[in-house]
């Protein structure tokens, strides 16, 4: 690339364009926003409230955002599926490997109601509720 250029239009070498940057105070507050928004409007299509819930499943991206959300939505930290603390932030496997781990262990049982939500790159999201077994 160095003979040619770049095909870019700028040099891949410039410390504006070279490293991936976040703003983690805004993203702190998109998903604190976001998440319990899209919760509450997934539990009212299904035609459930959160008092209904038997588990909140979230992305693992933080725990400030994980015990925030829980707030917001009123459940209790007793109901939220978590292993931030064993592994941090496994990405895209975070929903599905703390999913695994509460089947395994037995919290997660036939017929319990389970709120998921996703964050991802791009500051996109999904929610789904899920009757388990």
């Amino acid at each position: 690339m160095a003979r040619y250029g770049s095909l870019l239009g700028f040099s891949p070498r410039n410390s504006s364009y070279s490293c991936l940057q976040m703003n983690g105070k805004e993203v702190f507050r998109f998903a604190v926003c976001v998440v319990p928004q899209s919760i509450e409007s997934a539990l009212e299509k299904a035609g459930l409230t959160g008092s209904t819930l038997d588990w909140l499943l979230l992305h693992q991206e933080n725990r400030r955002i994980i015990d925030t959300v829980a707030t917001r939505l009123e459940v209790p930290s007793e109901r939220v599926i978590s292993n931030l603390a064993n592994y941090g932030n496994t990405s895209a496997a975070s929903i599905p490997l703390a999913l695994d781990e509460a089947v395994q262990s037995g919290k997660v049982q036939p017929g319990y109601t389970i709120a998921a939500t996703g964050v991802g790159a791009g500051l996109t999201w999904g929610s789904a509720i899920i009757r388990w077994g």
